[in-house]
């Protein structure tokens, strides 16, 4: 399924041919089809035809092959939390760079000294003009904790299977961390020196901040090792429709903070055979269900309502209501409609405060002394943390329920700005590769270290290129998966659009 080069991607062929490294000679071996029982068809094939109008030196099917047993490698080492090691898949993707070509002072892996399984690894592509800050790559490498006997396949083994890959971190966020890791070694051997340096980070612990994370980590102590102009991560993807058609590529600007408080109602108890008009069990439960029925107010910011606009032109069936919502003709009424068409509309049109565990009480017989419940808020960017504790507190409306904030005070940090600079190359590409697909700028309402460098003052996009079907990567749960095809889509945009 060849692309066509466009005028634009020839120029830049051109361009590139310019500067010394012709292109080679793209058609596979008549050798190729023996490795097929190790490729597996679907990606020789795929990755051949792919390869054959690729804008960048390619030599036929040793790419893609050398990409799948890197792939590979990295999604069978174990960076959970609990058996897991980042460093040690850190020093796999290092030994790869060196015998690439790169030189050891320009591959750092970096970890606290109490914490030596924790490692970073930093990379550096040096670009043609010094004076200019890189971009930087960024890729998380721990994954979430996967049970063998949960999962219908060995969740440490790379299967493909029908299109698919299945494995603990094939999507999130190997998937990136393997094609970024990829492109530096091609840019390497295909002797490209890019005006603004690169630099690659493959980071842990972004799956379990509160225990450690070695993006805050390393702006606290190696800031130096993070710098940088601008940073494309994870946090967006493409959507598919039911045809396979690529319908919406996003990208991220910007992300809700997350930020947990403990709500706790006291009394001094006695026996259950006396009871009280204080038991912190009903007061509890009574605050709560006045937390559950409030709606923090709509608010949009640039990139909500350039999301939103699309999605007015993309969903037909609830045009009335975008509009309502972006024109602020009937803003909270048409805001709930959309609340029940799509949860996650909801929660990137406000602030959002849900309950988590509840637990109260203490002996079968005995008036509770105590009830907490845990409230888990994801709040908008330029929200305060104090101000959602103050509205807490006045939902609640009794002055017995403390409220406090629990683990690390959130980051808030600023939204990059949605610049021609970032979209213009991303809608230029994007729509050579897939005519026809919307760009859509979005907000995360889940949590990604982009929040870290935001607030560092490194404006962060999540970009991936990896486009999924409606039920989505399963990232984070059972049977974890990406198409075969999606993850060489994506490999081909980032290497082009970096």
């Amino acid at each position: 399924m060849p692309w066509l080069l466009s005028s634009s991607l020839r120029r830049r062929t051109l361009a590139y041919q310019a500067t010394g490294c012709p292109l080679r000679n793209t058609q596979p071996p008549k050798t190729a089809l023996i490795r097929v029982g190790v490729t597996g068809i679907a990606w020789l094939a795929f990755s051949i035809a792919a390869a054959a109008t690729d804008e960048r030196p390619v030599s036929g099917d040793r790419d893609a092959i050398d990409f799948r047993a890197l792939y590979e490698e990295l999604v069978e080492i174990d960076t959970t939390r609990s058996a897991g090691s980042c460093t040690r898949a850190a020093e796999a993707m290092r030994a790869r760079l060196h015998a690439a070509g790169f030189e050891a002072q320009h591959l750092r892996i970096l970890a606290p000294a109490e914490r030596p399984q924790d490692g970073s690894l930093i990379a550096e592509l040096h670009g043609r003009d010094r004076s200019l800050k890189p971009i930087l790559l960024l890729a998380h490498i721990d994954v979430v904790e996967a049970q063998r006997e949960d999962w219908q396949r060995d969740p440490f083994t790379l299967v493909e299977e029908d299109g698919w890959f299945y494995a603990r971190g094939v999507s999130d966020d190997k998937a990136m961390a393997a094609i970024f890791t990829d492109s530096f070694i091609r840019y390497r051997r295909e002797g490209y020196v890019p005006r603004r340096g690169l630099k690659l980070a493959l980071t842990c612990g972004e799956e379990t901040p509160d225990v450690f994370d070695s993006v805050e980590w390393l702006l606290e102590t190696r800031p130096d090792a993070l710098a940088a102009a601008f940073a494309l991560n994870e946090g967006a993807s493409g959507e598919l429709d039911a045809s396979g058609r690529h319908v919406t590529l996003q990208i991220q600007a910007g992300e809700k903070v997350y930020q947990n408080f403990e709500l706790t109602a006291t009394d001094g108890g006695g026996h259950s055979s006396r009871p009280t008009r204080r038991n912190p069990i009903v007061r509890l439960s009574n605050g709560l269900a006045k937390l559950g029925a409030y709606r923090f107010p709509v608010q949009l910011n640039p990139v909500t309502r350039a999301y939103f606009e699309q999605q007015s032109t993309l969903s037909p069936a609830m045009a009335t209501d975008l509009r309502a919502v972006l024109d602020g003709s009937d803003p909270e009424a048409a805001a709930d409609r959309l609340w029940d068409a799509n949860p996650g509309w909801n929660s990137m049109l406000r602030t959002t405060c849900t309950v988590t565990k509840i637990e109260g009480g203490h002996a079968d017989n005995a008036l509770p002394q105590r009830a907490r419940a845990n409230v888990n808020c994801r709040i908008l960017p330029g929200v305060p943390v104090t101000r959602v504790q103050a509205d807490l507190l006045r939902v609640l409306d009794d002055p017995d329920i403390a409220v406090a904030a629990t683990g690390p005070v959130a980051i808030t940090a600023p939204m990059p700005p949605m610049s021609a600079a970032i979209l213009d190359p991303v809608r230029e590409l994007a729509t050579e590769l897939w005519p026809g697909v919307a760009i859509v700028p979005t907000l995360a309402t889940g949590a990604t270290d982009g929040r870290f460098l935001n607030a560092a003052g490194i404006p962060t996009y999540g970009l991936s290129g990896i486009f999924h079907d409606a039920e989505g990567p399963r990232a984070h749960g059972l049977n974890e998966r990406i198409r075969v095809t999606s993850l060489l889509d994506s490999r081909r945009f980032l290497h082009a659009i970096v």
